[in-house]
């Protein structure tokens, strides 16, 4: 399946425990083939909230508990414990389930009902959970299939985060005047061959719906003499494809587009204007037991969901793979900025 984002190393957990209504299936899910890596839970950490535009739900227990995963990348980091605070300031207990290592073990948390909420992406749902061969480019569409298919599954998804964290092609943003001011993808067909220049990692390189499909359905083929020659083509690992974007070993690199250091590198993304790319946008997903029982929590995430854009996420995304900053703090700060939580 296609990589969500540019994973960093997550920063060191602090401590923290588990609860123990978790660890079976913890224990379960430790079984299952992650790369090697075992199931790690999440850093307990998260910033005391005081209510913003959330306030605590009128009449909820107060031992009301919501348990929150997440996957393992800074960008999943941030979203998790943005779903950690907004759930807080709405008056919950959390058991903070986010920081697991990869989409599937996630998956299995959702649907056994050991965790009560997560932030996915439509397109992975549809690929991989649900085992679809095509992604559907239109956004809406994609995320009313994985609505609709999820019924079944005792999940609902609520309305989408403008965020579409998919595969794009960025040129360094001062070439763009010399390549003739290009801003889509049809365009590289109009400039020289020798100007059409690719970076891209191996996955992407290789896989049947990545860089070969890709420029078949823009009519210049990998390897043609009037398409892109083999020898236009540069193999990066993915960290190093952005980077080499930048210094201008090629003209156009692979991107995720939320990635921070497309504007930290000063790249443009390409317009995907044929609509090769699937939609990958994110939306909070929430168990629906859980929602019947809480259907506060709708109006909760549809307030948030609006904010998380492209450019937002690539901020903050920036601030903790080059900055260093916490997850949780960077969160915390995004839902201060925007009014949801107040600091205590």
């Amino acid at each position: 399946m296609p990589r969500i984002s540019t994973p960093a190393a997550p920063s060191a957990p602090h401590p923290g425990g588990i609860s123990r209504r978790h660890l079976g299936a913890l224990a379960g899910l430790a079984l299952l083939p992650i790369a090697g890596c075992g199931l790690r839970p999440a850093t307990a950490y998260t910033p005391d909230v005081a209510p913003g535009s959330i306030t605590p739900i009128e009449g909820l227990p107060a031992d009301a508990s919501l348990t929150v995963t997440g996957k393992n990348f800074t960008e999943q980091l941030i979203l998790g414990k943005i779903g950690v605070i907004a759930a807080r300031a709405a008056g919950f207990q959390v058991d903070d389930l986010t920081n697991v290592p990869g989409s599937v073990p996630v998956r299995e948390l959702m649907t056994s009902g050991d965790a009560d909420m997560t932030w996915e992406y439509t397109g992975t749902a549809w690929l991989t959970y649900m085992g679809e061969t095509e992604g559907i480019p239109d956004k809406q569409a994609q995320w009313e299939a994985v609505r609709d298919a999820d019924v079944a599954n005792g999940l609902t998804w609520l309305p989408p985060a403008p965020l579409n964290n998919t595969y794009a092609l960025a040129v360094r943003s001062d070439a763009v005047e010399e390549l003739g001011g290009i801003s889509s993808l049809s365009e590289i067909a109009d400039l020289p061959v020798e100007d059409r220049t690719i970076c891209v990692e191996p996955e992407f390189n290789s896989r049947a719906d990545g860089l070969i499909p890709l420029l078949e359905d823009y009519g210049i083929p990998r390897d043609a003499a009037d398409g892109v020659p083999e020898e236009n083509i540069s193999i990066y690992d993915t960290g190093a494809v952005y980077t080499a974007t930048a210094r201008g070993a090629c003209n156009f690199g692979e991107v995720f587009t939320t990635d921070g250091r497309i504007e930290s590198l000063d790249l443009t993304i390409l317009e995907d204007d044929k609509g090769y790319f699937p939609a990958y946008n994110v939306a909070p997903v929430l168990s629906t037991a859980t929602l019947e029982k809480h259907p506060e929590l709708a109006d909760v995430f549809d307030q948030i969901s609006p904010a998380i854009t492209d450019d937002a996420l690539r901020a903050l995304n920036l601030r903790v793979d080059e900055g260093g900053e916490l997850p949780a703090d960077v969160a915390f700060d995004f839902m201060v900025e925007q009014g949801f939580v107040t600091r205590p």
